[in-house]
């Protein structure tokens, strides 16, 4: 029943997690732009009260970790967390770097390079902790695709408005 217990809890952790992940990309949602200047505050409005009462939910199952498990998460955190920070200078090159990270962390053969060095520090994490990095590292990457599609759509917005000018020479 105790595991029982916390597999409930830790599918509670994912769902949160799961919610605010769609409240987020409602909010940030191309067809946000779409709709009349009411409805598209109505539904901001809507977003963020849903926002704020998934936020007041706090489950947490706690890991029991050696001190060479807990030092392991510390650096597989730190080293995602760079790259996250990173981000915004480099977003191609912070992809191909979290597709390595999130290669380590499967057992699948990855599309492309593994990071060895990331792949040994997960390993030294608790179970429940590679399993909770890896899911991270999904969530960044599929915000990262989302981010992708809703700047190519933007670009392809911005080219359909421009007219080619006529420039007519004497």
């Amino acid at each position: 029943r105790v595991e029982a217990f916390r597999d409930a809890a830790s599918a509670m952790e994912q769902e949160k997690e799961l919610l605010l992940e769609m409240i987020h990309n409602i909010q940030n949602s191309q067809d946000m732009r779409h709709i009349s200047e009411g409805e598209r505050e109505e539904l901001n409005l809507t977003a963020n009260r849903l926002m704020g009462r998934t936020l007041t939910v706090e489950v947490s199952v706690e890991t029991i970790r050696n001190a060479q498990q807990q030092e392991s998460l510390l650096h597989a955190t730190k080293m995602i967390d760079e790259i996250v920070n990173k981000l915004l200078d480099d977003l191609e090159d912070a992809k191909i770097r979290l597709m390595s990270l999130y290669g380590a962390c499967t057992s699948d053969v990855p599309a492309g390079p593994i990071d060895q060095k990331f792949q040994s520090v997960v390993i030294g994490c608790a179970i429940e902790d590679q399993k909770k990095i890896k899911r991270r590292l999904e969530t960044l990457l599929r915000n990262l695709e989302n981010s992708e599609k809703s700047i190519t759509l933007l670009e392809h917005q911005k080219s359909s408005v421009r007219q080619p000018c006529n420039n007519k020479q004497d």
